[in-house]
């Protein structure tokens, strides 16, 4: 089995135009009140415990080998060494994510770094000393499995494993070559790490002055809240100086991603797949057919994309809608601002139509500092759910400035936790774990639930309005925006699968291209200066082996499921509370069907478009009112 596998689930950088008043974006760590920080003490006292724990990591790794020319002997054999992997798996995670988050407080600490290259080393030793594992099951059979399945009930909870393995057959390799696979995984993830630390931790990011007087540093974080303030002269100069400062490395940035892009083309030609998007879609049996009728869809459907643009462009009373406005507000005289205690009491009143129960653990993730709350010098930046420590609870990353967008980004992730916590509580670890397929489904459907509530309690129509666009912008960022980026990077994988370079001038001109037919540029709908074109280098899920199709496909399924639930559907509720208890004890696509929404038919689609549609319809409305 595939076993040094990691549930992380990480977001883009998420639009913010926080208040400098609630936490300065340089802010020192020691500055921030404990109960805003995440207590990683509930997953280790201490790096003291967090050593002694790695050890007994590494001693228990070494009884891999006792099993090995074993497994075919007995059902029994076979269960004892699934239960003992399953086990070993389950310790790894907690080592890694104790380091990996504690790195992520603090990007520039070269202790907590230098623990994550001793982890990665360590996993690659221990995938090289199972690497027997698969290959000795599949000599077993079908047949004989099957038998083993009848005479020890207990193997009944790796089912779904016997059914990966064998459908994937074709793909596993001998024990010699999986052993050399599971060595070169260090090699494979360089580029992704190099990348992280680089643009988290020494990107020389640029300074600006704004017409406040302000002078801010344009870190990630920086940008995402600066690049939405509603001077537009301010906006202007953050997009200039940021998108400079980027084109002046883009060699550099260009030369990792392709070295990232030629290490997943490696993993598909060395296991006999047909290409890179087959090998990456493959392991949880998600047909290539739904990443690319995702893209067609959106390509047919940009006219719809086009009309929220040109609302935006009405809305904001400009003759020219630029790239540098479409995260600038649209509506004046509206709140903008939420303290974290605020958005709390906001999450948890929305989803009051999933019951008590789930808005009472919603309430324990705050009580008991499962979030790590604001910016801080070197923290990563963007927001994350780490829901892979079974026997605690999840871990929320956020970078909270106090916009309406931050408070749906905590609801966002919180929809990862929840989904998590229900799993790890409902199933034994070895189905504990999803695909990314299924887990922005529970943090799409989140924000659609706060989304609605906001909506209904707020009888300001300029509020409304407002309120009404962050729904658009929803559909914008992750529709559009995610499928945008899903057709780049197809793009780019097909382009170095033919044996094409790809220079920063090639992936500029990629994007570039993508870039200005998702927006109209050639129409006249919004203007894109060519500096821009590297924002490419800015998204770091291109280094996640197309993982960004995921965001648009789980938030179409999650948009019919929120409507289901808005709508009182009858026993739609206790379906979804099921969908997220279910972790891996089916294909995604099987677990959405069970939910009520088919994924591989267009209609969930459709009905996406058409309730995008109907809010232009409801906005369009307010307008004709105020006129």
């Amino acid at each position: 089995m595939r076993k040094v596998a990691f549930v992380k689930f990480v977001i883009l950088i998420i639009i913010m135009t926080g208040n400098p008043k609630i936490i300065a974006q340089t802010s020192d760590r020691s500055a921030i009140e404990p109960k805003y920080t995440w207590n990683l003490q509930d997953i280790f006292s201490s790096d003291e415990a967090w050593k002694q724990a790695f050890d007994k990591v590494k001693i228990e790794a070494d009884k891999i080998e006792k099993y090995q020319g074993k497994l075919t002997t007995s059902a029994k054999t076979l269960f004892e060494f699934l239960e003992f992997s399953s086990a070993l798996n389950k310790e790894i995670s907690r080592v890694y994510s104790y380091a990996s988050m504690k790195s992520d407080q603090d990007t520039r600490d070269g202790k907590y770094l230098s623990m994550l290259q001793e982890l990665s080393q360590s996993f690659a030793v221990i995938g090289a000393k199972s690497a027997f594992s698969d290959p000795e099951v599949l000599a077993i059979g079908k047949d004989k499995v099957n038998g083993f399945l009848k005479e020890k009930p207990g193997l009944s909870m790796y089912k779904m494993y016997f059914d990966n393995l064998f459908r994937s057959q074709a793909h596993t390799l001998s024990e010699p070559e999986e052993k050399i696979m599971a060595q070169a995984s260090v090699i494979l993830d360089a580029p992704g790490s190099i990348n992280r630390v680089f643009t988290n931790a020494e990107f020389p990011y640029p300074k600006v002055t704004l017409s406040d007087g302000k002078t801010v540093t344009l870190d990630q974080s920086a940008f995402s809240k600066y690049r939405a303030l509603p001077n537009r002269n301010d906006r202007e100069l953050v997009f200039k100086e940021f998108w400079t400062t980027m084109n002046q490395f883009k060699k550099t940035l260009a030369e990792q991603l392709f070295s990232q892009v030629n290490g997943h083309i490696f993993n598909a030609r060395a296991r006999h797949y047909n290409n890179s998007l087959e090998s990456a879609l493959e392991n949880y049996n998600i047909p290539t057919s739904v990443y690319h009728s995702l893209i067609s869809n959106v390509n047919n459907n940009l006219g719809t994309f086009h009309r929220y643009l040109k609302l935006r462009k009405r809305m904001m009373d400009i003759d020219t809608l630029k790239y540098s406005d479409i995260y600038a507000p649209v509506v004046k005289d509206v709140k903008k601002n939420f303290t974290f205690d605020e958005a709390q009491t906001l999450i948890v009143s929305a989803m009051k139509p999933l019951g008590k129960p789930y808005q009472d653990i919603l309430k324990k993730a705050y009580t008991d500092r499962w979030v790590d709350v604001y910016p801080n010098t070197g923290k990563r930046s963007g927001a994350y759910s780490n829901g892979s420590i079974y026997d605690v609870h999840p871990f929320i990353l956020l970078n909270f400035n106090g916009q309406f967008n931050d408070v749906s980004t905590y609801g966002h992730e919180l929809g990862h936790a929840m989904h998590s916590y229900f799993s790890n509580k409902t199933q034994p670890y070895s189905q504990s774990s999803y695909s990314i397929f299924v887990a922005e489904v529970a943090s799409t459907f989140n924000e659609a639930l706060l989304s609605e509530y906001m909506v209904k309690n707020t009888t300001d129509e300029n509020d409304k309005l407002s309120l009404l666009m962050d729904r658009l912008d929803g559909f914008k960022g992750t529709l559009f925006r995610q499928t945008q980026f899903a057709e780049f990077e197809l793009a780019i994988h097909e382009k170095a699968e033919a044996g094409e370079p790809l220079s920063s001038d090639d992936l500029n001109k990629i994007y570039g291209d993508i870039l200005k037919k998702y927006y109209g540029t050639n129409e006249g709908i919004c203007k894109i200066d060519e500096i821009v074109n590297v924002e490419w280098a800015y998204i770091p899920h291109f280094y996640y082996n197309f993982y960004v199709y995921q965001y648009a496909t789980s938030f179409i399924a999650s948009m019919a499921l929120a409507e289901k639930v808005m709508n009182s559907e009858n026993g739609i509720v206790e379906k979804y509370l099921k969908f997220l208890s279910s972790g891996s004890t089916d294909y995604p696509i099987e677990l959405l069907k069970k939910a009520g929404v088919d994924m591989t038919t267009n209609e969930p689609f459709e009905k996406a478009i058409q309730s995008m549609n109907k809010i232009m319809d409801e906005i369009e409305v307010i307008l004709s009112k105020k006129k």
